[in-house]
C-alpha cells in the first residue's frame, strides 16, 4: 500500500538540456508492404463480420440497461441498484460486454494485481487512457460507476447503459453542473462501502501511449484512497491509439478489427494511501500519483504535459516534430514564435499556428482547439477557463493582436472583473459572433484550402514552398527580383 509524503511533488518541468521528451498527441502509424497486403486481406475479410457482430451485440445490452431502472423514480435512484435487478443486469451486461470485445478482436485480456474492495479504495483511476477501447477495462473491474456527459443521455443505446452505470453526469451548458459532480462523487466515495467503486481516466483526454498526461484533480478531490490502474495494449502493432494527429476513429476500428488477435493489459497497483498535504489539496494529491503511475509504467514517461498546460520545446525538436530539414527554414519559422529566456517555445503556440492552416477545419473545431491547448482547469471541479495570458496569446497567434489589447479586451469580456476568465461559450460567442472579431476570424483565417490527407507543413527542401507565419497567413516565397 503506497502512502503519500509531504514532500512530494509536481513532476518538473523538463530542463533545455534533457533529451526531447515524446509528443503525446500525435501517433503515426507506420505500415510495412507485407502488413499493407495483410490489412487489406482481413479488412475485407473479417473487420466487416466483427464490427456487424459487435454492433448486434450492442443493441442486445439495451434490454439489460432498460430493464435495472424501469419503473424506477429519480430518487430511488439516488441510491445504489439491488436485488434480482443488480444480479440479473448486472451479470447479463458484463457477459455481453465481454463478449462485444471478444468480438472486436480482444480475445485475451490480462489481469495482473488484486483490485481492492470498495471499502479499500473507493476510487479507480486509469491511465494512460490513450483509445476509445480503454472502457473494456470496466470488465475486470466488475463494472464501476463512471463520470460521462450528460449529452450522451441522448445517444441510442449509450444512453440506456449510462443509466444502467448510474453515472455520474456533467453537463457542459450547466454552469452548476461541475460543482454537483464533485458533490456526488464525494458523497459516493465517502459512503462506506455502500456504493460501488467510481473509475476516473484522470488525464481527461487520448495520447499515443508514450507519456502520461498532467492528472486532472476531479478524481482526488474527495481525498479518499485511490487505487491506480494501469492500461496497456503490448501487441506487436499499435492500431489502438486514438491521438490528436493520426489515425481517426473510423480507421482506428478498421485496423484493429482486422488484426487476427489483440492484447490487453489490466494491472491493478497498491493502494495509493493520502498524506493528509494530499487530502487537502487534489492537485498535489493527482501529481504524485501520476508520478508513481508513470515509474511503474514502462516505456511511458511522466511528461506533465496535457493540451491546457505549457510544454517548451526546443529548435531541434520543433524541426523533428514538424519535419523540417534545412536548417534555414527551421531558424525562420523557430523565430516567429516566442520564446523563453533559454530559447525555448510553446508547444501550444506551434500546434495553434499549424491547425489555423488546416483549411478543412470549420472555425467552431479551431476555436475550441485554441481553448482547449489554451485554459485552465480550476480547483473543485469548477470547469476550464480562459485567462488574460492565454486570451491574449490565441488573439495573437491567430491575428497578429497586441498582447497588450488582448488583455484590455480580455477585461472587458469578463464582466466579473480581469482575474476571471472566460468559458468555452463565452470564448466562442465572442470569436465567432461579435461585430467586428467574428469577421476577423472568419475572414481573415482562410488559408488557401489544403485536403486533409495532405501535410500542413511546408516542405523544407523545396526553395519555393511558402512558410508557416505564426499567426496563420502564409508568406509567399521571395521572387529573384524582390
Amino acid at each position: 500500500m503506497r502512502q503519500g509524503s509531504p514532500g512530494d511533488s509536481a513532476p518538473r518541468e523538463p530542463a533545455p538540456g534533457d533529451p526531447a521528451l515524446p509528443n503525446p498527441f500525435v501517433h503515426e502509424l507506420h505500415l510495412s508492404r507485407l502488413q499493407q497486403v495483410k490489412f487489406c486481406l482481413l479488412g475485407v475479410l473479417l473487420a466487416p463480420i466483427r464490427v456487424l457482430l459487435a454492433f448486434i451485440i450492442l443493441f442486445l445490452l439495451w434490454p439489460f440497461a432498460w430493464l435495472q431502472v424501469a419503473g424506477l423514480t429519480e430518487e430511488q435512484l439516488q441510491e445504489p441498484i439491488t436485488g434480482w435487478r443488480k444480479t440479473v443486469c448486472h451479470n447479463g451486461v458484463l457477459g455481453l460486454s465481454r463478449l462485444l470485445f471478444f468480438l472486436l478482436g480482444f480475445l485475451r485480456i490480462r489481469v495482473r494485481g488484486q483490485r481492492a474492495s470498495r471499502l479499500q479504495a473507493p476510487v479507480l483511476v486509469a491511465a494512460p487512457h490513450s483509445t476509445f477501447f480503454d472502457p473494456i477495462v470496466l470488465l475486470p473491474c466488475d463494472l464501476p460507476k463512471v463520470v460521462s456527459r450528460a449529452e450522451n443521455l441522448s445517444v441510442p443505446v449509450i444512453g440506456a447503459l449510462l443509466r444502467f452505470n448510474q453515472a455520474i453526469l456533467v453537463s457542459r451548458n450547466d454552469p452548476a453542473s461541475r460543482r454537483r459532480v464533485v458533490e456526488e462523487v464525494r458523497r459516493r466515495a465517502t459512503s462506506g462501502g455502500k456504493w460501488p467503486q467510481v473509475l476516473f481516466f484522470p488525464e481527461g483526454t487520448c495520447s499515443n501511449k508514450k507519456a502520461l498526461l498532467k492528472f486532472k484533480p476531479g478524481a482526488f478531490i474527495a481525498g479518499v484512497p485511490v487505487q491506480p490502474v494501469l492500461i496497456r495494449y503490448p501487441n506487436s502493432l499499435d492500431t489502438t491509439s486514438w491521438a490528436w494527429r493520426g489515425p481517426g476513429v473510423l480507421k482506428v476500428l478498421w485496423l484493429t478489427a482486422s488484426q487476427p488477435c489483440s492484447i490487453v493489459d489490466v494491472e491493478f497497483l497498491p493502494v495509493y494511501q493520502p498524506s493528509p498535504e494530499e487530502s487537502r489539496d487534489p492537485t498535489l494529491y493527482a501529481n504524485n500519483v501520476q508520478r508513481v503511475m508513470a515509474q511503474l509504467s514502462p516505456g511511458c514517461v511522466d511528461t506533465g504535459a496535457e493540451p491546457g498546460r505549457s510544454r517548451m520545446i526546443s529548435q531541434e525538436e520543433f524541426a523533428r516534430q514538424l519535419q523540417l530539414l534545412d536548417p534555414q527554414t527551421v531558424a525562420g519559422a523557430f523565430s516567429y514564435f516566442q520564446q523563453d529566456s533559454s530559447g525555448l517555445v510553446d508547444f501550444r503556440d506551434v500546434a495553434l499556428a499549424l491547425a489555423a492552416l488546416d483549411g478543412g477545419r470549420s472555425l467552431e473545431d479551431l476555436t475550441h482547439l485554441a481553448f482547449e491547448l489554451f485554459a485552465e482547469e480550476q480547483a473543485e471541479g469548477s470547469g476550464r477557463l480562459l485567462y488574460q495570458d492565454g486570451f491574449s496569446t490565441i488573439l495573437h497567434l491567430l491575428l497578429g493582436s497586441p498582447r497588450p489589447a488582448a488583455m484590455t479586451l480580455h477585461a472587458e469580456l469578463c464582466q466579473a472583473g480581469p482575474s476571471h476568465g472566460l468559458s468555452l461559450d463565452q470564448f466562442q460567442n465572442f470569436s465567432l459572433r461579435d461585430l467586428l472579431y467574428g469577421k476577423l476570424f472568419s475572414t481573415y483565417l482562410r488559408p488557401p484550402h489544403t485536403p486533409r490527407g495532405t501535410s500542413q507543413v511546408p516542405d523544407a527542401s523545396s526553395p519555393q514552398s511558402p512558410s508557416a507565419l505564426a499567426n496563420g497567413t502564409l508568406q509567399a516565397p521571395k521572387q529573384k527580383e524582390d
